[in-house]
C-alpha cells in the first residue's frame, strides 16, 4: 500500500506549521513595527535541505512590504534556529522567504475582467440603442 503523502509533503506542513507559528510569535516580538504577514505556502526541496517560504503581506503599501521581507530575510537565522528547537530532524532546511503575489494578481485579473465587462454592457447599450 502507496503511502498517502510523501515525506517532502509532511515536512512542508510542519514548517508551514512552525514558521507561522513563529512569525506570529517570536518575530513579532523581536520586529513590533513589521505588518501583518501570512504564509501562503512552502516548498521543501527533495533533498528537505531548503525551504521555499512564500508570504503574504497584507495592510501594507509597496515600499512597507519590500522593507518587511528584506527584514524578514535578515531575521531567517533567527527564525531557522527556533525552527531547530521545534521540528525533530536530523537536519533542519535552510529558509528562503519569497513574496507571494498570486493574492495581488488575482486582485488585478478581476479588476481587469470587471473593467472588460462594463465597457461590453456599456457598448451593447449604445449598439440597442442605434
Amino acid at each position: 500500500m502507496a503511502r498517502e503523502f510523501s515525506r517532502t509533503d509532511r515536512v512542508s506542513q510542519q514548517v508551514h506549521k512552525e514558521i507561522a507559528s513563529i512569525l506570529q510569535n517570536e518575530f513579532k516580538h523581536r520586529e513590533p513595527t513589521v505588518g501583518m504577514i501570512t504564509i501562503s505556502s512552502v516548498d521543501v526541496s527533495r533533498d528537505l535541505a531548503h525551504a521555499k517560504i512564500y508570504v503574504t503581506f497584507y495592510g501594507s503599501d509597496e515600499d512597507k512590504i519590500k522593507e518587511d521581507l528584506v527584514r524578514l530575510q535578515e531575521a531567517k537565522g533567527f527564525i531557522r534556529s527556533i525552527l531547530a528547537r521545534r521540528i525533530r530532524m536530523r537536519a533542519v532546511p535552510a529558509v528562503h522567504f519569497f513574496r507571494d503575489e498570486s493574492l495581488t494578481e488575482g486582485i488585478r485579473i478581476s479588476t481587469l475582467v470587471n473593467e472588460a465587462r462594463a465597457k461590453d454592457n456599456e457598448k451593447a447599450g449604445k449598439d440597442e440603442e442605434e
